[in-house]
């Protein structure tokens, strides 16, 4: 008796304080998916896929993979991953995103910000203009007017965003 409340004890301490917190039951069919997997690799010679393993279990296959990333260890982003003895590349000099930076994150808020200040008119031939790459002409054409009203509401509205901006 006492070694099995030792055991709920001790599997409860180990739950409990891990750096990230997953809920039982992600944890549950993690271990049930490792155990239909090594059971099918026994005796088919080969690893099931995500899909086989999640028939198996009656649960999509997006809840076997969460699972498994689920009871992952953690890994710091500065964990060496190569070191030549001189230098080291690190974790996160492999998967640094140089497209979504802090500084063109920042951007994009203040640029959503400001278009949401523009009015309805505006917002459009800039977001045509702009964002979708099309010419004076075809928005002209798109939108029923000439492409000179399209060139001075361009203009105007760039002219707000400035103002805006500053």
């Amino acid at each position: 008796m006492l070694y099995l409340w030792l055991y709920g004890e001790l599997k409860r301490y180990l739950r409990d304080n891990n750096s990230i917190r997953v809920s039982r039951s992600i944890r549950d069919l993690a271990y049930k998916s490792i155990q239909f997997k090594e059971k099918y690799i026994r005796e088919n010679g080969k690893e099931p896929t995500i899909e086989q393993i999640a028939k198996e279990l009656n649960v999509s296959k997006e809840e076997v993979a969460t699972s498994f990333d689920a009871i992952q260890d953690p890994v710091s982003l500065q964990e060496p991953v190569y070191s030549d003895g001189a230098e080291s590349i690190y974790i996160m000099d492999q998967v640094k995103d140089s497209k979504n930076t802090v500084e063109n994150w920042t951007e994009k808020m203040t640029i959503k910000q400001i278009m949401q200040k523009l009015n309805d008119k505006e917002k459009m031939i800039i977001n045509k203009r702009f964002f979708d790459g099309r010419t004076q002409m075809e928005v002209a054409e798109e939108i029923g007017i000439s492409q000179a009203q399209v060139s001075r509401l361009e203009k105007n509205a760039i002219e707000h965003i400035k103002r805006l901006y500053k």
